[in-house]
């Protein structure tokens, strides 16, 4: 799908979608666990719908109700299973560990960049704990790990750690040690906050995370809203309603970050507020918050000065390569950046050109490009700009419900 934006006035108010993150995180525990969960999501995404089909393939029964999932485990795991992650890294990075802990014979398909992804050291130490894994996809994955001590280095993906927490604590117990720096610390806290809820219990000592035997237990889960996604809403001057102030979601700290640049936040009982229409640049460190770059880069676009985004390398390895996408998608539309090895440097400008851009299939892409329309002074068209479905697919909805005026070409 392409459209065309005419820029116009953002103002009034949308509630938050609910956590992607979280979701993939409540619906696999609920899998792993014993007896029936009911997990509330107020929106879902391809994202999230390719977890649940995973997990119906590997025998759990789910079954939605609006916005409820009730999730049974009862012929979970099955002893062999084909599934399908589509484009979710999360799905795949998660259930790899799971499978393997489960014993499951699995033949594990993926698409778009995704079987392009890394999945090492997180293969290695599965196949050296007891696992068996193919070298390409789709994955063949057989064997079963044992539960004992697994190393990872701690800034290559916590979408592993993850994985592994939740497969341990399946198994009954081990421990998990990362190999200093840590970054997306925020991501592995949320799986510990998800995990305990369910009944695990997890400690940690020294960057290094022991999980007791303690028994995964059904229960009633409401995913909070999503930081992620309410960034490009609140970085457009949006209010946004549903948002948990004391969230451990990582991309809550886009309000730091537009403070950081000079905008008046308000905040009253989760309901948020930027006034961002005078920013000035800034340098910002992207190593717990990589997914926001995107949109950061979008209104540094329009800011007062210079913005450096540094340690976001790993962006080069997401649904695009994001630090080529984001330059190209932004040149585009008349700003002054440029990519570096782990980021980009932004020279802000009053207002951008506008013009025609490529979402690059990538869902964050799509809605940067979005954001950045709102300062333009000419129309903006943006090619594939369905790739919002992967998060968030009322994207464009929303953006009209906000005064955005949108056309489907």
């Amino acid at each position: 799908m392409d459209i065309k934006i005419t820029p116009s006035p953002i103002s009034g108010s949308i509630e938050a979608i609910s956590s992607k993150s979280f979701a993939h995180r409540a619906l696999i525990c609920a899998c792993l666990s014993r007896g029936e969960s009911r997990i509330k999501i107020n929106t879902t995404s391809a994202d999230i719908e390719a977890t649940v089909s995973c997990l119906c393939s590997l025998g759990a029964v789910i079954e939605k109700n609006g916005s409820v999932y009730t999730v049974r485990p009862s012929e979970f795991p099955c002893k062999n299973a084909e599934i399908d992650c589509g484009e979710s890294g999360s799905t795949l990075r998660f259930l790899l560990p799971v499978i393997c802990a489960c014993g499951t014979n699995a033949v594990i398909n993926a698409s778009g960049r995704l079987p392009e992804r890394p999945l090492s050291p997180l293969k290695e130490e599965l196949i050296r704990m007891g696992a068996k894994i193919s070298d390409s996809f789709p994955l063949s994955v057989s064997g079963r790990i044992e539960s004992g001590e697994f190393t990872l280095k701690g800034d290559v993906s916590s979408q592993f750690v993850t994985g592994l927490l939740m497969a341990l604590s399946y198994l009954g117990g081990g421990k998990i040690r990362l190999i200093p720096p840590v970054e997306s610390r925020p991501y592995i806290d949320m799986t510990i906050r998800v995990l305990r809820q369910f009944g695990a219990d997890i400690k940690e000592e020294n960057n290094t995370f022991y999980i007791n035997n303690s028994p995964l237990i059904g229960c009633d889960f409401t995913v909070e809203g999503d930081w992620s996604n309410a960034a490009f809403p609140l970085c457009m001057g949006a209010e946004v309603t549903g948002l948990d102030p004391d969230s451990v979601q990582g991309d809550k700290a886009i309000i730091d970050v537009l403070k950081k640049m000079g905008a008046d936040v308000f905040e009253n009982n989760g309901t948020f507020k930027a006034d961002v229409s005078s920013l000035h640049g800034c340098e910002i460190d992207a190593s717990d918050i990589p997914d926001a770059v995107p949109v950061i880069a979008a209104v540094a676009a329009v800011a007062d000065g210079k913005t450096v985004i540094y340690n976001a390398g790993r962006l080069r390895l997401k649904e695009s390569d994001r630090i080529e996408s984001v330059c190209t998608m932004l040149g585009a539309l008349g700003a002054d950046i440029s990519g570096t090895d782990d980021g980009m440097v932004i020279n802000g400008k009053k207002s951008l050109s506008g013009g025609e851009v490529d979402s690059f299939n990538d869902h964050r892409i799509a809605m940067a490009a979005a954001v950045a329309a709102v300062r333009c002074k000419n129309s903006v068209i943006i090619h594939r700009a369905d790739a919002v479905n992967k998060s968030y697919p009322d994207f464009w909805d929303d953006y009209k419900k906000l005064g955005g005026n949108v056309r489907v070409l």
